[in-house]
């Protein structure tokens, strides 16, 4: 059990194919809190996995939330000649010393402090649920699309979430009572088993 993000629990990093209506928990990892994998390197480590005839049938894009925006991450996507639509950070540095949120035109061009490539960033709002305004939420994408493409997609990325939420409160992983860490991964495969089997 670890804190992360002020949330204490068992924290899982998760690789989920969506392939056209099909929903598909692949594979996951455990984080384990300091000294060990962050979530970025955990689903590093997720996307390499990928069989390489999954890779060669479909054109796979990454997305991912903002905890998986950093340089190693990007880059690395980047290596594996993919591409990735992630969020990120509004505070977050250009080489020319501005921060995204002075930027005033969606669907820009720019080059991030650590990384040799150009993105290219977009923004939309966000009301989720228990907060009274909207959010700013800002998207790069490692692809040159228009901005109203990579908004799609960020906003798409959020119906993962229905994903956690269901797995967790139809499938039971937020009231699992096992004390080793076998039973926990158990207790895991048989919630996403339950999952494929319900959406098929």
């Amino acid at each position: 059990m670890r804190v992360f993000d002020g949330k204490r629990g068992v924290h899982l990093v998760v690789l989920y194919l969506v392939v056209g209506q099909w929903r598909i928990p692949w594979s996951f990892r455990v984080y384990r809190g300091k000294n060990a994998p962050s979530p970025a390197q955990l689903g590093l480590r997720l996307v390499r996995q990928l069989p390489r005839w999954l890779r060669r049938a479909f054109k796979i894009l990454v997305l991912a939330d903002t905890a998986f925006g950093s340089v190693e991450f990007l880059q690395e996507v980047r290596r594996l000649k993919l591409h990735a639509i992630t969020g990120v950070r509004y505070d977050r540095r250009l080489v020319d010393g501005r921060h995204l949120f002075t930027l005033h035109k969606p669907g820009q061009q720019v080059r991030l402090e650590g990384l040799n490539f150009p993105v290219t960033i977009a923004w939309f709002y966000l009301k989720r649920e228990g907060e009274s305004k909207r959010s700013k939420r800002y998207v790069l994408s490692t692809r040159p699309l228009k901005a109203c493409t990579i908004v799609w997609w960020g906003r798409h990325r959020w119906q993962i979430e229905g994903f956690f939420k269901t797995a967790k409160h139809r499938f039971g992983l937020h009231r699992f009572g096992q004390q080793t860490l076998l039973g926990m991964y158990r207790w895991l495969v048989l919630s996403l088993v339950a999952f494929i089997l319900a959406h098929w």
